[in-house]
This record gives C-alpha cells, structure tokens and sequence, in this order.
C-alpha cells in the first residue's frame, strides 16, 4: 500500500517552512485568505516559496478568489491550488486550465450527502481534500474541527483524494488507519496559536506520520 505523506498547511515564516520540508513533507501550503491568520501575500509566498525543494508540492489555498488573486498566487511559485470556497466544477476546470497547474478542490463535510459531491468535479480537479464542514460565518477551515470519518466507509472516491479537518499528532495514526488516506493535511494541529505554527509540532507530527 502506498505510504502516508503529509501536507502542513498555513506556513507563514521560512523557520517553519523549513521544518517542514526537513521533516519530510510533501507538501507545503501558503494561505491567500485575507480573513485568515494564516494569511500570506504574494511577495512573501515567493520568498517561502523559494526555500522550498523541487521535490515538494507548494499549493496555495484560495477562497472563492477572483481571476487576479489566483494569478498572483500562481506567480509566487505554486505547483497546485486548492480552492476552499464555493468554487463550481466549470470554475475549477477553467482555472485549472488557465494557469496549467493542479487544481484540488476542498469539500466541506458533515454528512455522505456532501461527500457525494466530489463527483461532479471528476474531470474539473486533480484531487479532492475532505475537510470538516465549520459553523456559519466561521473561517472555511483551519479551525480545529473533524468530521465523523465513518462517512468515508466504503464511499467510491472518483478522484485522488486527502484527509484534513481536527488531526494531529495524537489521532493521525487513527485517521489514516480508519479512512484509508494516503495524504494527510494539517495546520492548527501544528500550531501553538492560531496561525502559529511550532517547529516541534511539526517535527512530531511529521515523525509519526512517517511511521504509518
């Protein structure tokens, strides 16, 4: 069976981005959300950017943007987006397209109804990231929350797909064991404050997600 990799969302500082990548993620992810702590602009996406090996995917994670924040997310050197919003498949395609680099589209979770969704973007996106679905008004992710994993039982995934939504060190074992995800993402459960990511935090989960 393929191993677990793992993606640390919302860096913001090259000491935690090089954790990170020391550690053994695969993934790194910069946040392009305004309303978010985890908020990066541009310009200093690219200096992180920057620091990060060929080897690693960098995905910018967007919220409903309009056509010029994503290209001024794509020029700071990502490798993949992820919208986080109410993107449609037809958008996801279209920007997909345009930029020619992948394009995840995130699904936020509470019952198999919203699971079912993933379907109609078989063909727009390059892969699905499960998340827990948040309280009204709320940020759309990066809040701690987990969603009920059984969900996933037996579910037909129609695209590749990852795991996000209340994990860290102490439940990642589980999380993996019990869904069957191939590719975890985490961001507040490495973090010692809200947009704070911590270097051991980092280092642990990443250590234990190496041992699945």
């Amino acid at each position: 069976m393929q191993r677990v990799t793992a993606k640390i969302c919302g860096l913001s500082t090259p000491e935690t981005v090089g954790a990170a990548v020391r550690h053994g993620a695969s993934h790194v992810g910069f946040m392009f959300f305004p309303k978010s702590p985890r908020n990066v602009e541009p310009e200093q996406a690219a200096q992180l950017a920057a620091i990060v090996p060929a080897h690693v995917v960098k995905v910018g994670v967007l919220v409903d943007p309009d056509d010029e924040m994503v290209a001024r997310a794509v020029a700071s050197g990502l490798d993949a987006i992820q919208l986080h919003g109410g993107e449609a498949p037809d958008r996801v395609a279209a920007l997909k397209a345009r930029h020619g680099i992948e394009a995840w589209k995130v699904l936020s979770v509470r019952t198999r109804a919203d699971l079912d969704k993933a379907r109609a973007y078989k063909g727009a996106a390059d892969r699905i990231l499960y998340d827990a679905k948040t309280p009204e008004g709320a940020l759309p992710g990066g809040m701690g929350l987990r969603f009920d994993w059984t969900l996933l039982d037996g579910f037909a995934h129609p695209l590749p797909w990852a795991l996000a939504g209340g994990i860290d060190v102490a439940n990642v074992g589980d999380a993996a064991g019990r869904t069957g995800a191939r590719l975890i993402d985490v961001s507040s459960g490495v973090e010692s404050a809200p947009g704070v990511k911590d270097v051991d935090k980092i280092a642990a989960f990443l250590q234990r997600v190496a041992q699945l």
